[in-house]
């Protein structure tokens, strides 16, 4: 036994028992790329793969090393083929599932929506699905589906915005009202005619409107007492500079009957049409989705039209402004039961014959026959009969020449008071097209000047 530096002899390193490692430790190495790829299989491999192994009765962590695998790989085929057959074998992608993920029935709404109205934006689809058939998408899921079906953001010329406008909301219905006059020309007619609102500012619903060929103070008062009378008066009445609610001398008759009611009368500066920014608002929606492609027969026509689209802004048109809900939801929020009231009034067609005009009757008859059940209903010009268990048979009722006149059906009254008063001018007949009320007086001028030339006297 050797001794130490003391001279103390000590124990010998190799009379010490030596403890083996039962497991290598594993370390690390620089292969290439090549090397360590894993096989890759095609599903018809891999399915030839599997009845092999199935075949010859071998464990997976046997047979695995056969064909160049590893048995979870072989579990995973296997429960992928009792799942899905020969299809689960297939070379799937991975990561999530890309495309849209909505139900294809709201993808289908979101198209049919779209291409009825191509204006409309992914924001405004989302709140008519979720306030219609309650179809819940945002608007970026809406967006991803309208990609998906081959629409594409388009890019438009802008202009720089001016200075941020300040915006004001009344807390509660009726605590102002706003009031302005939109002016446009029957088409058939070639007539100017005049349109008085009144709209209320915290819910921008339509309390009132009046359609006249003319625009004089008393028509625009009468429209305002139909308003008051079926939705009581507000607290405050916000107008313009217009002839028919400010006068530059004294007070006029519209101040007047403010003041007698206790409404405080608000008048924006001129040249401010911001001021007046929500009822202008609805000008231009009306102008839009009614009034520039409709062709009303005349004044009649256009005000029951007119105030048909209006009954379909304020109980089914959603509005960004709010919060995606409509007019009547901020409105009626504590009177709910009147607003029901209401809205069985509303005709669910009635943006349709807004724009469309009065349709055609419809006719459908139902009932037995020999024990037999049977329909008959009209489309179009076409009476179709349908028998159970026989094809449908169509009868042609009008002929080439000899067409049969269609009588159409009344027009529903709209639910938005209108002023009852009726214009002196409403009687007045128009000029034809082409004429004009001055071509007598401008006749007269032509004459005087023609004697006037000649040497003659002026009468």
């Amino acid at each position: 036994m050797p001794a130490d530096a003391d001279g103390v002899e000590g124990p010998n390193i190799l009379d010490r028992p030596l403890y083996l490692s039962a497991t290598p430790k594993k370390g690390k190495r620089l292969v290439k790329k090549d090397a360590r790829r894993k096989a890759s299989f095609t599903p018809e491999q891999r399915l030839l793969i599997l009845d092999i192994w199935k075949k010859s009765g071998l464990s997976a962590p046997d047979f695995a090393p056969l064909v160049g695998t590893t048995n979870h790989t072989l579990y995973a085929w296997r429960r992928k083929f009792e799942q899905y057959g020969p299809a689960g074998l297939d070379d799937r992608p991975r990561g999530a599932r890309g495309g849209s993920r909505l139900p294809e029935i709201t993808r289908r709404t979101i198209l049919m929506i779209k291409e009825a109205n191509p204006e409309f934006g992914c924001e405004r689809i989302s709140n008519m699905l979720y306030r219609g058939p309650a179809l819940p998408a945002s608007a970026g899921a809406v967006a991803k589906v309208l990609k998906e079906a081959g629409y594409e953001l388009e890019e438009v010329p802008t202009r720089p915005h001016g200075q941020k406008q300040k915006r004001f909301e009344r807390a509660r219905p009726n605590q102002l009202w706003q009031t302005d006059l939109f002016t446009f020309t029957l088409k058939r007619q070639n007539r100017k005619v005049y349109l008085v609102g009144f709209l209320d500012d915290h819910s921008r619903y339509v309390v009132g409107y009046g359609l006249f060929a003319s625009s004089t103070t008393s028509l625009v008062l009468e429209v305002l007492r139909a308003a008051i009378a079926s939705y009581g008066q507000p607290e405050e009445l916000l107008s313009d500079n217009g002839p028919q609610y400010v006068t530059w001398r004294g007070k006029s008759a519209f101040a007047k009957e403010l003041e007698k009611r206790g409404i405080k009368h608000l008048v924006a500066r001129p040249k401010r049409p911001q001021t007046l920014g929500k009822i202008e608002r609805f000008w231009g929606t009306l102008w839009r989705e009614c009034v520039e492609t409709s062709v009303f027969v005349d004044l009649r026509d256009a005000r029951q039209r007119i105030g048909l689209y209006i009954d379909h802004y304020n109980f089914h048109r959603v509005h960004s402004g709010i919060d995606g809900l409509v007019p009547a939801d901020r409105f009626f929020g504590a009177a709910p039961e009147v607003r029901k009231a209401l809205e069985k009034r509303v005709a669910a067609n009635a943006l349709e014959l807004a724009r469309q005009g009065v349709p055609r009757k419809p006719f459908y008859l139902t009932g037995q026959a020999g024990g037999r059940a049977f329909s008959v209903h009209t489309e179009g010009e076409r009476v179709v009969l349908t028998r159970s268990g026989e094809q449908r048979e169509e009868i042609d009722l009008v002929g080439p020449e000899d067409p049969v006149a269609v009588q159409s059906c009344e027009m529903a009254d709209s639910v938005t008071p209108g002023a009852s008063m009726q214009d002196p001018a409403d009687h007045e007949q128009p000029p034809p097209a082409g004429a004009s009320s001055l071509d007598d007086g401008l006749q007269k001028l032509v004459e005087v000047v023609d004697r006037s030339d000649d040497g003659g006297q002026e009468p």
